[in-house]
């Protein structure tokens, strides 16, 4: 099996991420966010567009961050959520495809992976 230059802390902070997106709550949250923008939502408005609500939602955003995937910021008596790892979110799902078809016999040309 063929394996690009894939560090063991690359492979520790990808793992991290990804677990942080193992529940269908979180990427339901995070995927709220993304489509909300830099600006973010307000705790309320993203629980009510996601359903999850109370401290679910804090348990869940809490993960998130601590995955550096969003951040929670305080505007007056609201807290504002919002994704700002855009970057990120394009290296896992370059991460999953950087190798694609490294252990074929011919390459892949039916997609476009980089």
């Amino acid at each position: 099996m063929k394996q690009t230059d894939i560090t063991d802390a690359d492979l520790a902070v990808t793992a991290s991420a990804f677990a942080a997106l193992g529940s269908e709550q979180r990427l339901s949250v995070l995927r709220t966010l993304v489509r909300a923008g830099p600006d973010g939502l307000s705790i309320g408005e993203l629980g009510q567009r996601t359903g999850v609500t109370g401290s679910t939602l804090t348990h869940h955003m809490k993960i998130l961050a601590q995955a550096g995937l969003v951040q929670q910021t305080r505007q007056g008596r609201s807290i504002i959520c919002a994704a700002i790892a855009y970057p990120e979110l394009s290296a896992l799902a370059d991460f999953l495809l950087r190798e694609c078809c490294a252990d074929a016999p011919t390459p892949c040309s039916d997609h476009d992976h980089g």
